[in-house]
């Protein structure tokens, strides 16, 4: 077990992180079972006497659980995530490497990695794993909780599993299940992987190359036409190394510095499986029964998860806001345009 208190080497520095270890069996909706279970999480603030000062944040595919850096346009005093008035916690998801188990944790059965052998998990196994983490924390109402993209999937979930406990949501570019548009996506990032015949080693490298593939795949989804246009057009007359090729082949080193490929194919199987309505009766049933204040945002130029979708949930949650914000930033909108995104929120819950 490494210092970071997690028994496979986390790839870049994360100052701060703390670790709840579920030393027992951890059942996943497969039918699979983990043999125990490490959530690693950040908090910040305090929680007040009545214990009703909490912000929940469930992060996005890559994050991690410092929200204080990937999301700071929203954290500090005056913002939405004020330290000196909430206690905000974010949990880093299951099957991520940045500290809680996954397929690059050590198999205690075999001693090595589990690799390509982890099972296969869900949104709803993610959230069962922040549902044990409340319970650690004795946690008892969550006055918030808040979520973009798959961090909006895993709020959904939260919200059907404690519809007495979370008292308000906001989903930013979600949905209620995952499109065929974005499996179609996740698939042929899967297979760029796969290509790469060493995706499959026992070594964190493994796969880098077609992790830096299939980074470039989602970062053309992640944006937009005229964003690419006029952040990465050429002013001279090359006939090779275009700024927009650069800016792909370096978006992918970047993640490549910083993920692993098992990781990524692992994450991209469980939002495949969102589907909030799932043996619940449909999703309209499912969204019906979130009575909680719900504010929905959408991006108008979102080509990931387009403001369609966020249509079908504030049609079908009973108490929702739907708010559309125009950006040139595509689905990364949601991380890029946080003074306006904070200003919303705020005007919203507050």
């Amino acid at each position: 077990m490494n210092n970071t208190g997690e028994n496979y080497r986390i790839p870049v520095e994360i100052p701060n992180l703390q670790f709840y270890h579920h030393q027992q069996p951890f059942p996943l909706e497969s039918g699979a079972v983990l043999p125990e279970l490490t959530v690693a999480y950040h908090t910040f603030g305090k929680l007040n006497a009545e214990k009703t000062n909490v912000i929940w944040v469930c992060h996005a595919l890559t994050a991690n659980s410092d929200v204080s850096d990937w999301w700071s346009g929203l954290s500090g005093p005056g913002k939405v995530y004020d330290p000196e008035k909430y206690f905000i916690i974010c949990a880093n998801i299951l099957g991520s490497c940045y500290g809680s188990t996954c397929p690059r944790s050590i198999n205690p059965a075999t001693g090595k990695a589990f690799g390509v052998d982890f099972p296969v998990f869900t949104i709803r196994d993610i959230v069962q794993a922040h549902e044990l983490l409340r319970r650690h924390l004795s946690i008892e109402e969550i006055q918030l909780c808040i979520g973009g993209s798959c961090g909006g999937h895993q709020v959904l979930e939260f919200a059907y599993l404690l519809p007495e406990r979370i008292k308000n949501i906001a989903l930013l570019v979600t949905s209620a299940r995952e499109t065929p548009w974005a499996i179609a996506i996740h698939e042929a990032q899967r297979m760029a992987i796969q290509a790469d015949p060493t995706w499959k080693d026992d070594d964190d490298k493994g796969g880098v190359a077609g992790l830096m593939a299939a980074r470039g795949m989602g970062l053309v989804s992640y944006r937009t036409f005229d964003a690419y246009k006029s952040g990465q057009i050429d002013i001279d007359e090359k006939i090779d190394d275009f700024r927009a090729a650069s800016y792909i082949r370096y978006q992918g080193l970047k993640l490549e510095r910083r993920f692993y490929a098992q990781c990524y194919w692992y994450l991209t199987k469980a939002l495949d499986t969102h589907h909030i309505g799932r043996g619940r009766g449909g999703a309209e049933a499912a969204l019906g029964n979130l009575k909680m204040p719900a504010l929905v945002l959408s991006i108008d130029t979102d080509i990931l998860i387009p403001p369609v979708e966020q249509f079908f949930l504030a049609e079908h949650l009973p108490n929702s806001k739907h708010i559309q914000l125009p950006s040139d930033f595509g689905h990364d909108g949601f991380l890029i345009e946080t003074e306006r995104i904070g200003k919303i929120i705020m005007d919203w819950w507050k």
